[in-house]
């Protein structure tokens, strides 16, 4: 017998509670107490009631202030000792700022070195030469160190976190402005760039990939950032200027199906092999008008062969995130649509900076309603989404589950 498969819509409704205290004033009794022995937040009843708009902005304010307090210390530590470390991976880093700090904050330039699967002295030597390798007009210039002498070294499973670790540290110690990341890098570094700025696509405002190797990825997350390529017209190892040219003619197709993102520039440099000359200094220009945009009103979000839980305002449980599963979903309004879902689970994340959430929410998947309904911003939420992310940009209060259940009723429950 084959059992037909819907969805069932678990979204966050919170029951009116009496005999505690308003959700602000209990957050802030929560936040006063030693953090190893606060209670669970979420399942405190106060965490549990619904917000105003203002409570909820006042909430995260209060929770992402925690948030830096509690990580300030190892994070500073990290800066001043120019150290990462992850597990048994430890990342060293070289840093030079440049120009004046900006009313909004610095900007933030991380760029990877080349070599790969070499002696350690091959891979020193060429992040030494990255490290003087552009200048900025403005920012922070970061050349780390590869924990690693792997072909992949750019690209393996714990670069992810330690880059994430690279951000909060320049944003603590330097007032960089989170929403001002660009990720760089030359050869296999581009390698990395090519891997990392899809998969990582939340965290930059824009990348740039000189003389890399993309090896499996494809470009489809690059939808809500700012992508340019640069290739020398003879670097013909490994075909990097074929493939170069061919992920040209792929943003091209991507953007003209979707006019709204994947800008992009793809410069092949004329009469350059491998060391273009210093021409790719010109990336470095065209990606400081971008600006992260964290709630982007579509998302395109394919998993790599290093997966993550988090995109934007989606996420998936850590079970079912699969290399290879893919979720196209937007919103306009107040109205959120699921275009494609490969998950059994799927949480939409939603904040007031998106829609009018003292309105009713609509979900639409496959041209069906599946929902329509008030939904009620939590502290539950708002502290689930800060300490997964420690972003101001990914906060949410709303959480909203698609799930696959076999069955032929749709199910809406209180969570």
């Amino acid at each position: 017998m084959i059992k037909r498969t819907f969805y069932s819509l678990l979204a966050v409704i919170c029951l009116a509670t009496t005999g505690f205290a308003q959700p602000v004033t209990y957050l802030k009794k929560w936040l006063a107490m030693n953090p190893i022995q606060r209670p669970a937040l979420r399942t405190e009843a106060a965490a549990r009631t619904d917000l105003t708009r203002k409570e909820a902005d006042e909430a995260a304010s209060l929770l992402l202030n925690d948030e830096r307090t509690q990580r300030a210390e190892a994070l500073k530590k990290s800066w001043v000792d120019k150290t990462l470390t992850e597990g048994e991976h430890v990342m060293k880093f070289e840093y030079r700022l440049f120009g004046e700090k900006p009313a909004d904050g610095r900007s933030l330039f991380i760029s990877l070195h080349g070599g790969g699967n070499a002696k350690p002295e091959v891979n020193d030597q060429q992040w030494k030469n990255q490290i003087g390798l552009y200048k900025l007009a403005e920012g922070v210039y970061v050349a780390p160190r590869a924990p690693t002498n792997t072909w992949n070294l750019w690209h393996e499973t714990h670069i992810d976190p330690m880059l994430d670790k690279l951000i909060q540290a320049a944003v603590l110690a330097e007032g960089v402005n989170p929403n001002k990341v660009y990720v760089m890098g030359y050869s296999a570094g581009g390698d990395g760039v090519y891997q990392l700025a899809p998969r990582m696509a939340d965290r930059w405002a824009a990348a740039a990939m000189m003389a890399g190797h993309p090896n499996e990825v494809t470009p489809v997350n690059l939808r809500n950032i700012g992508f340019t390529l640069h290739m020398g017209a003879l670097d013909k190892a490994y075909d990097r200027n074929k493939i170069a040219e061919r992920w040209g003619r792929w943003l091209d197709s991507l953007q003209t199906a979707d006019p709204g993102g994947y800008k992009h520039l793809v410069q092949l440099h004329e009469g350059r092999s491998h060391w273009m000359q210093g021409e790719d200094t010109v990336a470095i220009a065209w990606m400081m008008p971008f600006r992260r945009n964290t709630i982007p009103d579509k998302v395109v979000w394919k998993q790599d062969d290093r997966v993550h839980t988090d995109f934007y305002w989606l996420a998936v449980p850590e079970g079912q995130a699969k290399t290879g599963r893919e979720v196209v979903a937007s919103y306009k309004g107040n109205v959120v649509t699921i275009e494609k879902n490969d998950y059994e689970t799927l949480v939409i994340r939603l904040n007031d900076a998106m829609m009018d959430l003292d309105k009713p929410v609509e979900i639409i998947h496959e041209g069906k309603r599946l929902f329509r309904g008030k939904v009620n911003r939590t502290l539950g939420t708002l502290q689930q989404t800060v300490a997964r992310r420690n972003d101001p940009g990914l906060v949410f209060p709303i959480e909203i589950e698609l799930r696959k259940t076999a069955g032929k009723t749709l199910v809406v429950a209180s969570k």
